[in-house]
């Protein structure tokens, strides 16, 4: 066990503490477990607080280009109120939801580039410091990998996967960031589009496909976005014809008829709010919708999107305190008697380009290096 000492605010010769996160990957809306294990300084202190955030590294796009930081999109407290004695070792067990909005990190365990981060806030005699960071590995809810596997099997290849700072207008988004995954298109797409871009929404009740075509311009007519909304329930992953059901959907966006060009700005489709300083503490119920409802699959077939400017609102409107269980569906969405998909063993497209972003846009990093940039990224940050 490898604990890391709270220096800063605490001084040398403070606790020290050490977080162990359940092994394997989580999924979005299920539960992080572990524990957080204290060693006493060389005196007895008191811990007032022991905190968990969930951080993630998100793009944002204004006028003078990209940047990019880390946002903090849920805290916990996990314990607190006792005394650590000197040289004292204590583990202190949790287990929190996982939003449902949470991007996923990986794909048939092969890192997307995507990072997420599990921080440890200690608060001692009324000093706070940040302690030990550990990698948060987010694997796809059935649903969501059965839309990747299709996607993979019709032909497309994978390009790439960001966070991207902003709301997309319509889909109930409470995160103030969405997972935007890049799509090379099959060649039977390829004659209109340049590229997919995959947004998944997911919620207690199911999961909000966005798909964006990057429809190519025309002798008579200019390049333009088009989008395609799609409402999916979690047990139609083991019910639909996953091929037929996902070209479908590319089709209807590629052989629609080119849009003509017009003196109005075709604006973006996604609304990205301004940063707004919000106090994630706490949960709003979701509801105890059953999280195998169906959704009828709703097709909200593409269109132009103009701007849909979501104001200054909090986009954590929740109002329970600090993170009940209640609040969140604890289903197991992999906990299923029927067959269901399971890996590499599909041998898809997408699975073979998620094993190349690994090499190339990852940059080659294996697991213990992809943790290190996690590190490197997070510790700078001071929020």
């Amino acid at each position: 066990m490898v604990f890391r000492r709270l220096l800063g605010s605490m001084g040398v010769g403070g606790p020290q503490v050490d977080t162990v996160l359940a092994g394997g990957a989580v999924v979005p809306g299920g539960t992080l477990s572990g524990q957080v294990c204290l060693l006493g300084g060389e005196s007895a202190e008191r811990i007032e607080h022991i905190g968990l955030e969930l951080l993630a590294r998100v793009e944002a796009e204004h006028d003078d280009g990209e940047s990019e930081g880390a946002v903090v999109f849920e805290r916990f407290t996990v314990g607190g109120g006792f005394v650590l004695g000197p040289h004292e070792e204590r583990a202190v067990p949790f287990s929190v939801p996982v939003p449902w909005e949470t991007p996923v990190t990986e794909l048939y365990g092969q890192p997307l580039g995507i990072v997420l981060g599990v921080r440890t806030e200690l608060a001692v005699a009324g000093a706070r410091d940040k302690g030990d960071l550990d990698p948060l590995v987010v694997r796809p809810l059935p649903v969501q990998e059965a839309v990747l596997e299709a996607l993979g099997q019709l032909g497309c290849g994978f390009r790439s996967a960001d966070l991207e700072y902003g709301h997309i207008g319509g889909t109930g988004q409470t995160l103030p960031f969405y997972q935007e995954i890049e799509l090379t298109p099959a060649p039977q797409y390829a004659h209109a589009v340049s590229e997919f871009e995959l947004t998944f929404i997911a919620s207690p009740a199911g999961c909000q496909v966005v798909v964006e075509a990057d429809r190519r311009g025309g002798l008579f007519s200019s390049g333009h976005d088009e989008l395609s909304r799609v409402s999916l329930g979690h047990a139609d992953a083991h019910t639909l014809d996953w091929n037929a059901e996902v070209d479908g959907w590319l089709r209807r966006l590629t052989d629609r008829p080119a849009h003509q060009p017009s003196l109005g700005h075709q604006a973006a489709p996604y609304a990205c709010a301004p940063p707004v300083h919000h106090d994630p503490y706490g949960h709003g119920a979701h509801g105890h919708q059953d999280p195998y409802g169906h959704q009828g699959h709703h097709v909200d077939h593409g269109h132009h999107v103009g701007h849909g400017h979501h104001g200054h609102h909090d986009p954590y409107d929740r109002h329970d305190g600090h993170g009940s269980h209640g609040s969140y569906d604890s289903y197991d969405p992999y906990d299923k008697d029927d067959d269901h998909r399971s890996g590499p063993g599909v041998g898809t497209a997408i699975a073979a380009g998620a094993a190349g972003l690994a090499v190339g846009f990852v940059g080659g990093m294996v697991a213990d290096e992809i943790v290190d940039e996690i590190g490197d990224f997070f510790d700078g940050d001071d929020d």
